[in-house]
């Protein structure tokens, strides 16, 4: 009977389905359990800072790059060719330059604050028409400023427009930047054209000033001449008909 007894026991054991009452059977330990579970949120939140610090480092990198990136549109050689066409208008000042040497030897020469005796009746109406010259020529300056500066505006119109809308789409501080300070170069080349106009007009209205006082001072002359010289009335006997 015990050797039945010890062959099924042994095959029981074969099969897995009695134990030894040697066997150990595992103890779930929950306090290592818990430990080991923060230990692992632990270290997943670092690895989390440390990826949220990496995407805060590329978007600032990303945002140095923007603000360093240059405006892609420049106004800055369009300004100086209109700047250098105002310019060359008055450089080419007809007759009377902006220029003071030159304006000192015109007046010394055309402009006499008082004209003596001497002087002839042909020196006179020379020096008039020169000067009636000056005062036409100075208008005619003067509307060729106006014409340019007119003409101009639909120029400026397009700046004003494209660094309006770089401004708007600027996606950095330079490139606002940029755009800031073109619009101000913009608004110093109207201030330019401005100053252009006033000087042309202004040397325009002397001119004819001056002229109109000058043509005084010669009508003075020549009226003196016209009652002075020759000699006055004189009755004498004048015979009308044949006797």
């Amino acid at each position: 009977m015990n050797s039945i007894r010890d062959l099924l026991l042994s095959s029981a054991f074969a099969l897995g389905l009695v134990l030894p009452s040697r066997a150990q059977v595992p103890v779930f330990d929950a306090t290592n359990y818990v430990q080991n579970v923060l230990t692992a949120a632990r270290a997943l939140d670092q690895v989390n800072n440390q990826i949220k610090s990496l995407e805060n480092q590329a978007i600032s990198l990303i945002n140095q790059a923007k603000n360093l990136a240059s405006l892609p549109y420049s106004s800055l050689s369009q300004l100086e060719q209109s700047i250098n066409q105002t310019q060359q208008l008055l450089s080419g000042a007809q007759r009377i330059a902006y220029d003071i040497q030159s304006i000192d030897q015109a007046f010394t020469r055309l402009y006499p604050q008082s004209y003596s005796g001497s002087t002839s009746s042909a020196q006179l109406v020379s020096d008039a028409q020169e000067r009636w010259k000056n005062a036409l020529a100075g208008f005619q300056d003067a509307l060729k400023v106006q014409a340019t500066i007119v003409q101009n505006l639909d120029s400026t119109k397009t700046q004003l427009n494209a660094l309006v809308s770089s401004s708007q789409s600027a996606t950095g501080a330079l490139q606002a930047s940029q755009a800031g300070n073109q619009l101000v170069a913009l608004q110093t080349k109207q201030l330019v054209d401005l100053t252009a106009l006033l000087a042309a007009q202004g040397r325009a209205m002397a001119l004819s000033g001056v002229g109109s006082a000058e043509a005084q001072a010669q009508a003075t002359v020549q009226l003196d001449r016209f009652l002075t010289n020759g000699q006055g009335y004189q009755a004498q006997t004048v015979q009308m008909f044949h006797q």
